[in-house]
């Protein structure tokens, strides 16, 4: 049975405990996050990038050098360009990071809220809910060599068809195949598995 169904309910759960919007990036390797979630209003989103606040957040410099939880007015990492003072101009008044998972493959997650800061069982309800999501997303070690043969074809251009000639399988074959890749790594769609595949490494 595919993980990724079982992602939506806990990003619903996280969302009603985040009602002004979170960020989740997900095994964080080579600075880039394997996957990612946001439901931060765009006018915030577009700010970030502007200020390239992604290179100095006190809240990702934390989550690489700290596991845990901490309401941002406890984290105590400098702040020059004043992120946490814009990010209150764009409704992000109290938040909360969640860091988890070996620095090699490191999760880090922040949660906002407008109207009060998040009380510890908040913050302990949303602790285990990223911790969950780190290990529903594990990446996988490895692919079958026919899942990486199908993927391969499919991401040359292939159709179903032609794809499924060259490798001397039925049509049908070819699509269980490519069904399991997405399975494995977690995908709605074949091109989101093949990245996948490709950021992992896997093919």
């Amino acid at each position: 049975m595919s993980k990724v169904p079982m992602l939506d309910p806990i990003l619903k759960s996280l969302g009603q405990l985040a009602p002004a919007g979170y960020f989740i990036g997900l095994h964080i390797r080579y600075a880039s996050p394997l996957m990612q979630f946001s439901t931060y209003n765009q006018a915030w989103l577009d700010h970030y990038t502007e200020k390239a606040y992604a290179l100095r957040d006190p809240t990702i410099a934390w989550g690489f050098s700290t596991e845990g939880a901490s309401r941002w007015k406890d984290i105590d990492v400098p702040d020059p360009f004043g992120l946490f003072e814009d990010a209150r101009k764009f409704g992000l008044t109290y938040g909360v990071t969640v860091s988890c998972g070996p620095l090699r493959s490191r999760t880090i997650s922040s949660f906002a809220r407008a109207d009060r800061d998040f009380t510890d069982s908040e913050i302990e309800a949303i602790s285990e809910l990223v911790r969950r999501l780190h290990d529903l997303t594990e990446p996988p070690e490895a692919l079958t060599t026919a899942q990486i043969e199908a993927l391969r074809l499919i991401a040359a251009g292939d159709r179903h068809a032609a794809a499924a000639a060259k490798l001397n399988i039925s049509e049908s074959a070819l699509k269980a195949r490519l069904a399991s890749a997405r399975q494995r790594l977690l995908a709605r769609t074949t091109a989101e598995a093949i990245q996948r595949a490709k950021d992992y490494k896997l093919m």
